[in-house]
């Protein structure tokens, strides 16, 4: 019996085992728990084993790759299409199995210890922004009850807070007051814990080369560089800066058929963090480029001449994300347009 491909279907604790042989066989159907995973695979030869890009996901095929396998993960919704009958963790570990044999698969890259610390930082701070944001929501809402309006910039409720909490609006009952100041601290200890971890991605931004040759591009900022280089594990995965876009979702959504085209918006595919990053960091760069005369912004100038500005950043990150899969890829500096005018 010679297993050349392993599907495994992982949990917290039960673990289901489906492998075939070279003529696509089943000959391996087995139930392990968690702690007996390392040792079941340690007596088997090496073969190639697929996992759904889950949570600890990472954690085992770092595991199953020092013990001599070859590891592919695979995005869940790819392996949905192969689950025969009813779901279960038997028929999840089958479908997986079948899904990784596939020639045209599109696989997770890998990432190393580094990013996934560096990930961990980005998950955090997010986590810490939206409790910020639901926090400031929920006090403007409270404060518009009584009369008190705020804009939506969350500098003029800082100022806002403060003035309650001196007493200076004396249409306000105590209790609202007393609720205020609370609020007041704990947007403070908000503030100083995002600030906390905007320095720790300064500080991994300044110690990653990677990460200083990508900065260089205009629109992508330590924040944007640092959660790129942690996504981004191999840049093998991708063939071309079109497909490292598309994984993003920059890309135009497509519904053609017929031999006739009909595209939509973009996709939205991938992870929205990263998405979201470069789109704003395009806008920021859209802001600066009126007036300039190099090859990027009249670029950018004529786009805006007819296009909607929000189309004009989305393009403009789409062509980002292409030129940070071409520095990292080819493992060479950012040639700017000022560079490319002179040469």
């Amino acid at each position: 019996m010679e297993i050349v491909r392993i599907g495994l279907d992982l949990a917290k604790n039960v673990f289901e085992v489906c492998g075939v042989d070279v003529r696509d066989h089943v000959v391996l159907r087995k139930t392990l728990r968690r702690d007996a995973v390392p040792q079941f695979f340690a007596k088997l030869p090496p073969c190639l084993i697929g996992m759904e890009a889950c949570s600890s996901s990472h954690y085992w095929a770092k595991v199953l790759t020092d013990l001599g396998h070859q590891v592919r993960l695979i995005a869940p919704q790819f392996v949905t299409p192969y689950v025969k009958s009813n779901k279960n963790d038997r028929n999840d570990a089958e479908a997986i199995c079948e899904a990784i044999s596939r020639p045209s698969m599109r696989f997770v890259p890998p990432k190393s210890s580094e990013q996934l610390e560096i990930q961990a930082v980005h998950r955090i701070r997010q986590r810490l922004v939206s409790s910020r944001t639901r926090l400031v929501n929920q006090i403007r809402g409270l404060l518009a009850e009584h009369g008190v309006v705020i804009g939506r910039e969350i500098s003029r409720l800082r100022r806002a807070l403060s003035q309650i909490v001196e007493g200076s609006d004396r249409n306000l009952g105590d209790l609202i007051q007393e609720l205020a100041s609370d609020i007041h601290q704990e947007l403070i200890a908000l503030d100083e814990r995002i600030s906390s971890y905007n320095r720790r991605i300064r500080n991994l931004f300044r110690t990653n080369e990677m990460c200083q040759r990508i900065g260089k591009i205009e629109g992508i900022g330590p924040i944007t560089a640092t959660a790129l280089v942690a996504a981004v594990g191999d840049q093998s995965c991708f063939k071309n800066g079109r497909q490292f876009a598309a994984w993003l979702g920059l890309v135009p959504k497509q519904r053609s058929s017929g031999g006739k085209s009909r595209l939509f918006g973009i996709s939205k595919r991938g992870d929205r963090y990263l998405r979201t990053l470069l789109i704003h960091g395009a806008r920021a760069v859209l802001g600066k480029a009126g007036g300039k005369q190099d090859v990027r912004s009249a670029w950018i100038n004529r786009m805006r001449e007819r296009r909607h500005p929000n189309v004009v950043a989305v393009a403009l990150a789409n062509k980002n994300a292409r030129i940070v899969w071409s520095v990292l890829s080819k493992n060479e500096e950012y040639r700017g347009p000022e560079m490319i005018q002179a040469a």
